[in-house]
C-alpha cells in the first residue's frame, strides 16, 4: 500500500541519505532478483562505496539514486518485503512501537545487508532488506539520477496521487473515468492508471467518495467523479502523512471496522450501518449498501460474500480472491517478466504385443507425427 512505502522511504532519508555505503552484501535469490534480471553480485557491486542521494517513492515502488553513477535501484515490497535497521524499529503494527530492536541480526530472509560507517554525529548503522516470502522485487536501472522516474517499471505506471498532484485534477480524472469502461473499483487498483492504490485504499477512497465499487466508470456524472477525486487525493494523503498507523487514521474510516468479516456481532461501523462484502474485479471489497448507492449501469461480474444472517461465505471452485489483509505482489503493476519455455513431454514407450497371442489385423491408422526433442507440441502455456 502506498502508505507503508511511505513509511519505509521515512526510515530511508533518515538514516541512509547522504550516507556511504561501506559494504553491501546481496544473498542470491533467482526469483527476488532474477524475475527482474537482476543478480545479488551486480546489486553488491553498485552500491559497495557509493553515496546514497536520494530516496524515493512512485505509489507501491520506491526507489535508491547513488551520487557519481548512473546506476540506481527500483524495488518493491511485494507482501512481506520490509526495511530494517539495526539501530530502530520500523514497523507499525503496534506490537512494534516503541520497542527495541530484539530479534537477531541479521534478520532471517535478508536479501541485501548494508553496513554503514559514522560520520560526524550521524552513528554506525546496519540496513537490511527482508521478504519471507520472495515476493518482492530488487532491480537496477540504468540512467540519470533525476531520470528514474521517466524509464521502466517506473515509467509504465500512473501518477501518484500525493506526488502527482498536480496531474491528478478534476479534468484529468474524468477524462479517466470517461475513456474506460470497467467497474470502478478495477479502474483505481489498475497501477497503469494510479499508482499506489491497493485493496483497503480503493475500498476506502469509494466509501468516503458514496461511490459502489461495481458500477462502470464511464457512468458517473461530474459531480460523483469530483467527489472520487477528493476522496482519493484525501485518503492517500492521510495514509502516506500517518506513516500507514491506523491508529492515527479518523474514527469514521472503513478501513477501522472492516475486518471482521463474517462476525454478524462485529461487522458494522459505530453508527450501527452494516458492512457487506463483495467480490468485484476479483478482488474481496467491504462496503456499506445504505452509503454506497448504484447510480448507473454495474459490472455483471460481482458476487456477495455476505448474506444477512452473517454466515461465512460460500466455498466456490473458482480461485479464492487475495484477503485484505495481504495484497498480491506487483498487484497490477506493468513490468516484463521473462516467458516460461516449458519442455515437450516425452512421449512413453508403447509395449511391445505378445507374439504368442494373435491378434486380427487392425485397420491401419494414419501415421502421427512425432515430435522432435525440443520441439513445443502447443502454443499453450501449461499452469
Amino acid at each position: 500500500q502506498i502508505g507503508e512505502v511511505a513509511r519505509i522511504v521515512h526510515y530511508l532519508r533518515k538514516h541512509l541519505v547522504n550516507r556511504t555505503i561501506a559494504s553491501c552484501q546481496g544473498f542470491d535469490d533467482d526469483i527476488v532478483y532474477g524475475k527482474v534480471g537482476c543478480t545479488a553480485t551486480a546489486f553488491s557491486q553498485a552500491f559497495t562505496g557509493k553515496r546514497v542521494s536520494l530516496a524515493g517513492q512512485q505509489g507501491k515502488y520506491f526507489y535508491l539514486t547513488l551520487a557519481e553513477s548512473k546506476v540506481h535501484s527500483v524495488l518493491h515490497l511485494g507482501m512481506t518485503g520490509w526495511i530494517k535497521f539495526n539501530i530502530e524499529e520500523t514497523g507499525y503494527y503496534r506490537q512494534g512501537k516503541d520497542k527495541p530492536v530484539t530479534e537477531e541480526w541479521p534478520p532471517k530472509y535478508v536479501k541485501w545487508l548494508m553496513k554503514i560507517d559514522a560520520e560526524g554525529e550521524r552513528e554506525a548503522l546496519e540496513v537490511a532488506f527482508v521478504d519471507p516470502r520472495r515476493l518482492a522485487r530488487i532491480r537496477l536501472v540504468e540512467c540519470e539520477a533525476g531520470e528514474i522516474r521517466r524509464v521502466s517499471p517506473l515509467k509504465e505506471n500512473g501518477p501518484d496521487p500525493v506526488i502527482d498532484k498536480d496531474i491528478v485534477t478534476l479534468e484529468w480524472m474524468t477524462a479517466l473515468m470517461r475513456r474506460k469502461k470497467v467497474p470502478v473499483k478495477g479502474l483505481l487498483l489498475d497501477q497503469a492508471n494510479i499508482s499506489g492504490v491497493g485493496n483497503w485504499v480503493a475500498d476506502e477512497v469509494l466509501y468516503q467518495a458514496r461511490l459502489h465499487p461495481e458500477q462502470y466508470s464511464n457512468t458517473f456524472s461530474d459531480e460523483e467523479i469530483g467527489r472520487l477525486r477528493d476522496a482519493l487525493l484525501e485518503v492517500t494523503g492521510i495514509a502516506c502523512a500517518t506513516l500507514s498507523d491506523s491508529e492515527q487514521f479518523p474514527s469514521d474510516w472503513l478501513m477501522k471496522h472492516r475486518w471482521d468479516k463474517g462476525k454478524k456481532a462485529s461487522n458494522v461501523l459505530p453508527n450501527g450501518e452494516k458492512i457487506v462484502h463483495l467480490t468485484v474485479s476479483g478482488r474481496t471489497s467491504a462496503i456499506v449498501p445504505s452509503v454506497q448507492k448504484k447510480t448507473g449501469n454495474v459490472a455483471g461480474d460481482f458476487k456477495e460474500d455476505d448474506v444477512e444472517d452473517g454466515a461465512e461465505e460460500k466455498k466456490e471452485k473458482k480461485k479464492p480472491p487475495v484477503e485484505d489483509e495481504v495484497e498480491e505482489a506487483e498487484e497490477g503493476e506493468h513490468e516484463p517478466e521473462p516467458k516460461k519455455v516449458t519442455k515437450a513431454k516425452k512421449s512413453k514407450a508403447t509395449p511391445k504385443k505378445s507374439e504368442s497371442t494373435p491378434k486380427a489385423k487392425a485397420a491401419p491408422k494414419k501415421a502421427e507425427k512425432q515430435a522432435t526433442p525440443g520441439e513445443r507440441k502447443s502454443t499453450r502455456t501449461r499452469r
